[in-house]
């Protein structure tokens, strides 16, 4: 069902000491949306993401991904969805093909759906002039798209992207949402956290993170009508100042 929430958030909240990094947080994501979780850097959402991947763990509030609960299943959400970090995705000192083989033993698939599933994303992405090659030796774009694809690799119900085109070009930045769409068409959905307001405008639904609260959370195209502007950078803008 294209209505169907995937990821249902109540008032969820992070303190680190003194600190409140993610500040009572509520919104739901549908089934097949691309879900566009914004803010500046700091403002709290990967803190965020790693409490519904279960990596984080809650100070308060509840959360269901993949209609799991993140206090109970945590196990179970981890094998309902993809993720691809910014910082770390791939192993550098491993080739394209024993990336591809290494994450799809992680995630469960068997010797037969591996070398499937190696096959067809070598010749998906154009990769055999170079599925022999060190991924730390590929250009950034090039990682990129194969740690998303990598996330793909068991058909996960959600695709947790965080900061996926930090440092790409903008030509590569335009192939990774192609893409994301391509992915979102089958179904899958797709959370992505971004501080390009640019950006936003390719997504369904955004949610905009300002010092730790969603301060907004609508359609790009209703978010300008709102704040009476042209572009989403503007809207974040007259958000940050309050």
């Amino acid at each position: 069902m294209k209505n169907e929430s995937v990821i249902v958030v109540e008032n969820l909240t992070k303190i680190f000491g003194s600190f409140t990094a993610v500040n009572a947080i509520s919104f739901e994501v549908k089934k097949g949306e691309i879900f566009g979780f914004l803010g500046a850097n700091g403002a709290g959402k990967t803190t965020a993401m790693k409490m519904l991947i279960g990596i984080g763990k809650p100070t308060s509030g509840n959360a269901k991904v993949a209609n799991l609960d993140i206090y109970k299943n945590t196990e179970n959400i981890k094998k309902n969805i993809g993720y691809m970090s910014q910082k770390f995705a791939l192993y550098d000192d491993l080739t394209v093909k024993e990336n591809i083989t290494f994450f799809g033993g992680i995630y469960g698939l068997s010797r037969i759906q591996i070398k499937e599933k190696t096959v067809s994303l070598i010749e998906e992405l154009g990769l055999q002039d170079i599925e022999n090659e060190l991924v730390g030796s590929l250009p950034l774009g090039w990682k990129q798209k194969i740690a998303f694809s990598t996330a793909l690799l068991h058909n996960p119900k959600i695709v947790f992207l965080d900061e996926p085109t930090s440092g790409v070009d903008p030509i590569t930045r335009r192939q990774f949402w192609e893409m994301i769409y391509k992915t979102a068409d089958k179904g899958t959905t797709i959370f992505v956290t971004t501080h390009y307001m640019d950006e936003a405008e390719y997504c369904d639904r955004v949610s905009i993170m300002v010092n730790g609260k969603i301060e907004a959370i609508d359609t790009p195209k209703n978010l300008k009508k709102l704040f009476q502007v042209n572009n989403m950078n503007d809207v974040f803008l007259k958000l940050a100042r309050g």
